[in-house]
């Protein structure tokens, strides 16, 4: 058995959509100040942490891009949809500023000896961390999927979710809403904020693990982002 990590560090001021408010950790109180019960005396730590619930490596939720009364918040998403079979498709060739089309998708999908399968949560490694993570193109230089490639993964294959190293499912702009309308309309939805990825490449199947925190009516969630490959 192999677990391999697929979440960002979350720490104070990381990267995050220009959008969403910044990440800030600070202490609360430290070691130095000692607490006394009877005769003993001890200390502990703790921190003050305020985020989005858009933060690091997170799920959107359905209520973030749908404005029907029915459209589910993270709290009321079947925990079942964070705990799915899984593959990883390679996209790492392309061009950062892309916008993956389908036959792209298909050839990496041919290219990985897999199939997807429905309720599957499809990982695309586009190599996008590595080559921004720190500079200002993290936020606008991303490759993305377009209306076309994200309908392919929602109604021709079925997918549940589908996951991306950017902060964006698709392109800045009307791509991105696009794809955002397209999980609306095919009701599945998309994790953000992946890294190592590419290290599922060539690997097949595995099972994801990506649970969110309990947020009464989030529009998202932070996961603690998991791939569990059998031996």
């Amino acid at each position: 058995m192999e677990m391999i990590d697929l979440s960002r560090d979350l720490f104070h001021r990381t990267q995050t959509h220009p959008a969403h408010p910044p990440v800030i950790i600070s202490v609360w109180y430290d070691h130095a100040e000692k607490k006394r019960a009877g005769n003993t005396d001890f200390s502990s730590k703790a921190l003050s942490i305020a985020f989005s619930d858009h933060a690091g490596t997170h799920v959107d939720a359905p209520v973030h891009f749908d404005s029907r009364p029915e459209a589910l918040s993270i709290d009321q998403m079947p925990l079942e949809k964070f705990y799915t079979s899984g593959i990883c498709l390679d996209l790492s060739h392309v061009p950062l500023r892309h916008a993956v089309t389908v036959p792209e998708m298909e050839a990496a999908l041919a290219a990985s000896g897999q199939e997807i399968r429905a309720d599957d949560t499809v990982l695309l490694h586009m190599d996008f961390f590595r080559r921004t993570y720190g500079t200002p193109g993290f936020i606008t230089d991303f490759p993305g999927l377009t209306r076309e490639s994200a309908t392919w993964l929602g109604r021709d294959k079925r997918v549940g979710m589908f996951g991306v190293e950017a902060v964006s499912p698709g392109r800045p702009g009307r791509n991105n809403f696009e794809v955002h309308h397209v999980c609306r309309d095919l009701s599945f939805t998309h994790i953000e904020g992946l890294v190592n990825l590419g290290k599922l490449v060539g690997k097949g199947r595995f099972r994801f693990i990506g649970f969110p925190l309990k947020i009464k009516g989030g529009t998202g969630s932070p996961i603690r982002a998991v791939a569990w490959l059998d031996g």
